[in-house]
């Protein structure tokens, strides 16, 4: 008898280091100024700030999709390149899921897209959806899915690489309250399952506290730091933590911050 193959060691986070970053774009519009940051592996990092500030062109910064006009990002102390860098992942705001492929070969894209063989990369994406509790759904379509299902099946999509980043810019905004809830209590899960590194970008107090570890709060347009706050509540997270008053605490920490970069 053939002994099933063993699973797929854990990826390992990676630390990331913003020095001295900032974003200038054609035309003279500072986007980011100055931003120093520095990033744990395997932790979970909220970039809160108000829309329009420059928190997702830090974001496609650490990914490698732009470059700073100034500073450097290095990833695990080499810097950012799309040649060369660890595995990341991106999850957007939209799904961007193909209307003609069915959940399970959305999820495996990247890997055809990689020459994984067929039934390989089948295996993954249906782990994949395993993770994000989307494996009833292989066989669908996305018209069939409702906008909670979508993202889950995107993030799959981007967990199916087996990334040591995940990078996240308001992937659950569009969606209605009850629902952005249960995939916060998803992806916190999820995080606390792998060992990977998570930047999450939102301009949700409530959300931002209750995912993260570490919240980075910005200030308007052009991005700064306005507060490094490393958030006081327990790892083990459930929904009733947001009607707790060390809740409420954590939160009115960010909310002042948050008018302090108003100003």
């Amino acid at each position: 008898m053939t002994a099933p193959p063993s699973p797929r060691p854990a990826p390992e986070g990676i630390r990331v280091q913003i020095q001295g970053v900032r974003r200038v774009f054609p035309g003279g519009t500072v986007a980011v100024d100055g931003v120093d940051l520095d990033l744990a592996p395997g932790s979970f990092v909220a970039l809160l700030g108000p829309s329009g500030c420059g928190k997702s062109t830090l974001l496609r910064l650490v990914a490698g999709l732009d470059r700073p006009s100034e500073g450097a990002v290095l990833l695990d102390g080499a810097p950012v390149s799309l040649a060369d860098r660890p595995p990341i992942a991106y999850v957007f705001q939209d799904p961007h899921l193909l209307p003609w492929r069915s959940v399970l070969d959305n999820a495996a894209l990247p890997l055809q897209l990689a020459g994984v063989p067929r039934a390989a990369r089948r295996d993954r994406a249906r782990e994949a959806l395993v993770q994000v509790g989307l494996a009833d759904a292989a066989d669908r379509y996305p018209a069939e899915l409702s906008g909670g299902m979508k993202m889950r099946a995107s993030l799959a999509r981007a967990l199916v690489t087996s990334p040591r980043l995940l990078l996240l810019d308001e992937p659950f905004a569009a969606l209605d309250e009850l629902t952005r809830n249960r995939l916060d209590d998803q992806l916190r899960a999820l995080w606390s399952s792998i060992a990977v590194t998570v930047v999450f970008v939102t301009h949700s107090i409530v959300e931002a506290a209750y995912l993260a570890e570490r919240a980075i709060v910005f200030t308007r347009r052009p991005a700064r730091i306005v507060a490094d706050h490393r958030l006081d509540l327990p790892r083990e997270r459930v929904g009733s933590l947001r009607t707790e008053a060390s809740f409420a605490a954590q939160t009115r920490v960010l909310f002042d911050a948050l008018e302090q970069g108003d100003v």
